[in-house]
C-alpha cells in the first residue's frame, strides 16, 4: 500500500469540494464527512440518516477497533446534513448507491473512484485515497488546535504520539525543512 499524505493546501480542499458539490451532492457530502469527522471510510459508508440527521454528536462503533467513539459534528457539517438529509428516511444509508432500488451503501472502491475523479478534475498530481480524508482531518485538527498532538492522537485512537506525528506527516515535514535549511 502506498503511503499517502494529508492535503495541506486549503485551496485544494476547496477546489475538490467545489467540484464534487457541482457534480454530485452525495459525493460532496461524503468528502465533507471524511474531512470533518476523520473516520475510516468503512465506518463512514455505514452511516444511516438516523445517525446524523439533527445530531450534534455521532456515537458509532468503529469497525476496526469496536470502540464506540463520540465525536462532535461540526456546525458546518450539520448545515450540510440538514440540507442533504431532509427528504430521506431514517433507515436509509447516507451514501446510498444511486443504481437500483436496494438500500445499500456505495462500496469502498466506488468511494476511491469518486475521490480520484475529483483529484483528476482539479489537476491534483497524486491519487486521492479514501484515507487522505482522515489524514487531512488530523493534520488540520493538529494545526488549528495549536499543535495539540495528544488530542489528535486520542481522537484518532493511536497509542503513541509519534505514530500520530508520522501519520499526519509532521515528522516528514520537519525533516524536509531541516534538510532544505542547510547552508554550507
Amino acid at each position: 500500500m502506498k503511503f499517502v499524505m494529508p492535503i495541506t493546501d486549503k485551496r485544494l480542499i476547496s477546489d475538490i469540494a467545489g467540484y464534487l458539490e457541482e457534480k454530485n451532492e452525495r459525493d460532496y457530502v461524503l468528502f465533507m464527512t471524511g474531512l470533518y469527522l476523520g473516520r475510516r471510510i468503512g465506518d463512514i459508508l455505514e452511516y444511516r440518516v438516523r445517525d446524523l440527521r439533527g445530531k450534534e454528536y455521532i456515537e458509532i462503533p468503529e469497525q476496526k477497533t469496536g470502540d464506540i467513539v463520540r465525536l462532535a459534528i461540526n456546525p458546518n457539517l450539520q448545515k450540510i446534513y440538514k440540507h442533504f438529509l431532509k427528504d430521506k428516511h431514517g433507515y436509509e444509508y447516507v451514501f446510498r448507491r444511486s443504481r437500483g432500488k436496494a438500500n445499500k451503501p456505495i462500496g469502498r472502491v466506488r468511494a476511491w473512484q469518486i475521490l480520484n475523479d475529483a483529484a483528476e478534475a482539479v489537476c491534483y498530481d497524486d491519487s486521492l485515497s479514501c484515507h487522505v480524508m482522515r489524514k487531512t482531518f488530523a493534520y488540520w485538527l493538529y494545526k488549528d488546535s495549536g499543535g495539540d498532538i495528544s488530542m489528535v492522537q486520542e481522537i484518532l485512537g493511536h497509542d503513541d504520539p509519534n505514530v500520530t506525528r508520522r501519520y499526519i506527516g509532521i515528522d516528514q515535514g520537519r525533516k524536509d525543512s531541516a534538510i532544505k535549511g542547510l547552508k554550507f
